[in-house]
Parts: structure tokens; sequence; C-alpha cells
């Protein structure tokens, strides 16, 4: 609904949403006390007009599905395909009220994958540079950083220097030493000390669209030989993923490029220590189609924008990831940023 017609709204457990006809006019569906609220984002202001449309209210004694089903079948709409973050309740809903056989739940995640998954060249700037922030803003907390600083310190300063580029929203995951060895870990009250083990997994929204980036490096020391030698391989791994993506090679193959360079460093294969799919799509959402797992068939295609984020985990002992997001391009691919140098600083 953002994407197509600027309007956002929060999730409730009353529907409101946007319909799109085949022909290519729109209305929408809206609770009746909050019409004149919608009123306001769909005709828009005098700087910045909204996209129109019919409201069809629905009153709180009769909930939406049948008023939604009869402004359906007025438009003659044989068929409905869903959009896939729709919840189940209101999809299930609707269903019954317009016929179970007339909704198509398989094709709405194919029809937002062609919408969004290839970037025009518009929004290829604005991730470009969210991106090129977010190593800025990684950047800069690393030079504030202390002895005795918590990861929920670490994330404070990461937070603030990504509101000081701009960006409307953000988030991060600090972790220190053992904590990184969980790839979606919490800050817990382990203190920053020399040589500590730091990953920042960080991104915000930006204009609407979104960066994602990690860095691991050591705090003022020397990578111990262990952490060395993943650091390197999760590098290695990352260029080789990147090395293969190009237009028409199936996702699943870029994934098991990287896993490929994994192993020939020595470590694990399949997911004992690189644990979670090489990377994710990247757009107005942080995560979303097309994905960089071994299962995936879908081709891609200039303009798409994916994460490349290997990593390496040891319970107990630390963690390493590095991610950056890549383009895919006419004869192969680019990608945001500079790529991390080496485990001594996050530039």
């Amino acid at each position: 609904m953002t994407y197509l017609a600027g309007v956002s709204w929060g999730k409730s457990e009353r529907f409101f949403g946007l319909v799109v006809l085949a022909d290519g006019s729109h209305f929408w569906i809206s609770p009746a006390f909050e019409a004149s609220r919608a009123q306001l984002q769909i005709e828009g202001t005098a700087g910045k007009p909204g996209p129109g449309g019919e409201i069809v209210a629905w009153q709180e004694d009769e909930y939406p599905y049948r008023p939604l089903a009869d402004a359906l079948a007025r438009r003659g709409v044989s068929s409905i395909a869903i959009e896939p973050s729709l919840r189940f309740v209101f999809a299930e809903r609707l269903a019954q009220a317009f016929g179970r056989e007339r909704v198509d739940a398989e094709s709405g995640p194919a029809i937002l994958l062609g919408l969004r998954g290839r970037k025009d060249a518009h929004e290829i700037a604005l991730l470009r540079r969210a991106n090129e922030l977010t190593q800025r803003a990684i950047l800069a907390a690393s030079r504030c950083l202390e002895p005795g600083m918590t990861g929920a310190r670490v994330s404070a300063i990461v937070d603030r220097a990504h509101r000081k580029l701009g960006f409307a929203g953000s988030w991060n995951l600090s972790l220190l030493g053992p904590a990184a060895a969980l790839p979606h870990g919490e800050p817990d009250e382990r203190r920053l000390e020399r040589g500590s083990v730091v990953l920042v997994d960080a991104g915000g929204d930006f204009l609407g669209y979104q960066s994602d980036n990690t860095r691991t490096w050591i705090f003022d020391g020397s990578p111990s030989v262990e952490v060395e030698r993943a650091w390197n391989a999760v590098r290695d791994a990352q260029l080789a993923a990147f090395e293969a993506v190009r237009p028409g090679v199936p996702c699943g193959d870029v994934d098991r490029a990287a896993r490929a360079k994994i192993v020939e460093r020595g470590f694990a294969p399949g997911y004992a220590e690189f644990t979670h799919r090489l990377g994710h799509g990247i757009g107005v959402e942080g995560h979303e189609d097309p994905y960089f797992d071994s299962g995936s068939v879908v081709p891609l295609a200039p303009g798409m924008t994916l994460s490349d984020e290997p990593g390496l985990y040891f319970p107990g002992r630390f963690g390493i990831r590095l991610e950056d997001v890549v383009l895919v391009t006419e004869d192969g691919a680019d990608h945001f940023g500079s790529w991390q140098r080496s485990p001594g600083s996050p530039e």
C-alpha cells in the first residue's frame, strides 16, 4: 500500500486496505469512523497530492468483509490476489464472504516480486545512499567506543549516529564477544575490553528505503589466530557470492557459492557453522523477495538488490558476520558502499 500509493496505516484488528483492479483503477476499504482521517492521506495536502480513490466504509457492527465483497462484485471482479503480508484472519473471512474459490492466495507473492523485485534508478540511488550512510554510522560509532561499555551502550551510539545522518528510524544489534555467536542475539551485561570481538548489524529507514549492513571487528587490539581465520573465511565467502551474482543465475546458486567457499576454507559444511541463508532482498522493507537461500530458484534480474551476509558462529566463543547490499546489473553485479577491509576496524 505504501509502495503503490504512498499511504501508510498502522496495523490493527480493524481492516483498512487498498484494492487495485486489473484495469488500473483502485479503491479503499476503511472503518467508517476512520474515513475522514483516511481521506486526508488519500486526497493529500496542498504540497503533497495523494492517490485519490473512493473509500468503501464499513460500520463497527457489520465488519468489512461483506461491504468489501459487494464492492468487488459491483466492479465485476471475478478473482482476487492476496498480498502475502495480509493477516490470515482478513484473508480467511474475505474468502468466506466473496467465495473461497475466487480468492487466489498463490499469485500474490509472484505479483509482488514482479512489482518490487527490480528497482528503478531512483530506488537504486536511495538504497545506495542509505547503505553508504549506515556504513558511515557504524564507523562513526566505532570511534566513540571505550572500554567498559556494554552492547546496549554501543547500540545507543549507533542509533544516535543514524539519527544525525537523517534516518527516520533505525535499529541495530551490537553484540560483544560470545554474544555475537547468536546471529540475532541480544546484548548482555558483558563489557567491552581490549581485544573484544564487536559485531554491529545495523540499518534504518532513509526516505522510505532500507539499509542493512554488518561489520565485525576487534576493539583496540589484534585478532586471535582463530578469529582472523574465521573472519577471512567469511570475507572470502562474501566475495565468492558477489562474483556469482549476474542476471539469470538462480538465487540458490549464490547461496551455494558462499557455502562452498566456507568449506574450502576448512569450516563445517551445510548449516553447522554458517547457520542461516546468505541474504534477503531489500527495498521499502528490510526483508523482502527474493532471497539468497539454497532452495530458491528465482532467477536474478537487473535491478534486484539483496544482502550478501555470510557468517560463522561458535557458541560460547564468538561470531563473525559481514553484510553488504549487492545490486544485479545488466552484466554482473555492483555493491553499495565499501567492503570491510580487515578485522582491525569496521572500515
